[in-house]
């Protein structure tokens, strides 16, 4: 697949989760605007049938004590409409309307005394009507002027309101607890539940109680919710199953794209690794194929000088083959879990000058020197020798390869122990250098430098991800520091024998 194709597909699937998002986002944020709305319509209705109930008490507690001041009154002034105090009541009133039956006369006489008796029972009831009028008006006068004056505490009792806002906030669907308090405009609050105490005055619902009262004494019911939250966010509960499944979906998303790119970069790589492998077999083979032919003439076999050369160039393009494929029979190490080796007490400094010597004369060659600082007094670690001597190989091997044309090559390698537990290797060049972003992937698999892409200097990319995997099972870390057109450092640390 090309990465172009790729790159539109991610581009498509993205859109596609980032508006499926977004969709998820409103459709919650209007279940919750929705469910706030209702609760608060729910609140507010409870609250208003709270204030009304509590007026009604007050109506019925006037009521109460100005028919009780009646009662005594009728029953100092005796019955002056010769009907006993159970009669003064309303309800009797009505009752002795309805007990009024016109029965049919034996004669006149009797007719006109029923009609006069008829009369006079309504002038009666009539006088009783007037009186429970003005009982009445008094009532409401009383309200509308004295009413204001008795102290709150006695006219919403807290543990009426309480009682109240508990059965209409159950009526209007509310089951949750709430503190309340009592507020005067004039004096603050009147009394308040112990765990009223709102953080937030947005979530604080309000209620006038007696709005005929004046405007200066009047009072208002303060409620809040504590668990109010817990109540809106559990109608969209439903909801985070619908997120979770999202965000994995994009996570494997995202996990799919990742691995796509890393697949075609690794193919990438692979093809350049096949490409310069084959360049780098086919010209140690084709010169010992020209050596063999050499071999098959006459001449070159009768002249001792010839032969040796041929013979020269035959075993050193064999050793140069020989070692390409040590190189590439190194990938296998990349596909095990654990490589197979052999750990035993070695000297660091011994391996490493060894190695030293054997590239003397190729850096000399170039007209360089190497600088060696093998300072470290213990130098034992646990190792297996081959494995550790192809990797400074390697590291000097790649300071010779990136080396600088117009400036003599100059190496430095040095040994020292940082602490009583571990040896520090350093090998440093003056060389081409890395950039710093491709400072970070060095050590990765097949990733190789684009300065280095040269003819001279084909290789695998496995050279660096070689070192860093044997460093690693040695127990030890490797780290680089390089600056372009400077050089390069790669510090290795590793754990003494014990």
């Amino acid at each position: 697949m090309k990465r172009s194709t790729i790159w539109i597909l991610t581009a498509v699937m993205a859109c596609a989760f980032i508006g499926l998002l977004v969709v998820q986002i409103m459709y919650m944020e209007n279940m919750v605007k929705m469910r706030n709305e209702q609760f608060s319509e729910g609140v507010m209705r409870s609250l208003y049938g709270v204030a009304t109930m509590l007026e009604q008490n007050e109506t019925k507690y006037y009521l109460d004590q100005d028919l009780s001041e009646a009662a005594l009154t009728q029953s100092y002034q005796g019955s002056s409409f010769g009907f006993s105090n159970d009669e003064v009541a309303l309800d009797t009133i009505a009752n002795s309307l309805d007990n009024i039956k016109i029965k049919r006369p034996a004669n006149f006489k009797n007719l006109k005394n029923l009609h006069d008796s008829y009369q006079a029972k309504q002038e009666i009831l009539k006088g009783q009507y007037l009186y429970q009028k003005g009982l009445l008006n008094e009532v409401i006068l009383t309200i509308l002027s004295q009413s204001s004056d008795r102290p709150i505490a006695e006219r919403a009792d807290s543990l009426t309101v309480n009682d109240y806002l508990k059965s209409e906030l159950a009526a209007n669907g509310l089951p949750l607890p709430f503190e309340f308090a009592i507020v005067s405009r004039s004096n603050g609050v009147a009394y308040k539940t112990t765990g009223y105490n709102p953080s937030n005055q947005a979530e604080v619902y309000r209620q006038v109680l007696f709005p005929g009262d004046p405007v200066n004494k009047q009072n208002t019911l303060n409620v809040t919710f504590p668990t109010k939250s817990d109540y809106i966010f559990s109608s969209i509960k439903f909801m985070i199953p619908s997120f979770a499944f999202t965000f994995i979906l994009l996570g494997v998303f995202v996990y799919t794209v990742i691995v796509a790119f890393k697949q075609k970069r690794l193919s990438e790589m692979k093809n350049d690794f096949i490409n310069n492998m084959t360049h780098e077999f086919k010209t140690p083979i084709s010169s010992i194929s020209i050596a063999a032919q050499m071999l098959n003439d006459d001449s070159v076999r009768k002249s001792p000088t010839m032969l040796k050369h041929v013979s020269s160039v035959i075993n050193d393009e064999t050793k140069r083959l020989r070692f390409q494929v040590e190189k590439v029979l190194q990938l296998s190490l990349f596909d095990r879990k654990s490589a197979t080796m052999q750990l035993d007490e070695e000297d660091a400094n011994s391996i490493i000058d060894s190695v030293i010597n054997t590239f003397k004369l190729k850096v000399e060659k170039y007209g360089g020197n190497i600088e060696a600082a093998l300072d470290a007094e213990d130098p034992i670690i646990k190792v297996d020798k081959m494995h550790f001597t192809n990797v400074v190989f390697n590291l000097l091997d790649n300071a010779i390869k990136y080396r600088r044309e117009e400036v003599p090559l100059h190496l430095q390698v040095a040994t020292r122990n940082p602490d009583d537990t571990h040896i520090e290797i350093t090998i440093a060049d003056n060389g081409i250098g890395i950039k710093r972003e491709d400072v970070k992937r060095i050590f990765e698999k097949f990733y190789r430098v684009s300065t280095g892409n040269r003819h001279d200097v084909k290789g695998f990319g496995l050279g660096l991800a070689y070192v860093h995997k044997m460093i690693t099972l040695f127990g030890g870390n490797i780290s680089c520091e390089s600056e372009l057109n400077k050089g390069s450092k790669f510090i290795i640390t590793l754990p003494l024998y014990n």
